[in-house]
């Protein structure tokens, strides 16, 4: 099994049951879209964020996850 290191944001988000597939998919969706369009790449927690799929809580907790996960591989957990 990957570390949450190897996981991107929107699989960890999936995995912890903050949204659906579906969702994910619709931002990701969004995101594409706006690259193509826009010339500009939001992050995915933003705009899953934006249509109200998560919370700040359920973001802040992904972003830690990540974070502690690094640290972890990195040799720096407790």
């Amino acid at each position: 099994m990957k570390s949450h290191l190897q996981k991107r944001f929107g699989s960890i988000a999936v995995e912890k049951g903050y949204i659906t597939t579906e969702q994910l998919v619709d931002a990701l969706q969004t995101q594409a879209r706006e690259n193509v369009e826009n010339g500009r790449h939001r992050l995915i927690g933003q705009i899953l964020l934006e249509k109200s799929y998560l919370t700040e809580a359920e973001l802040d907790d992904i972003l830690e996850t990540m974070s502690n996960s690094l640290l972890y591989t990195l040799g720096m957990g407790r």
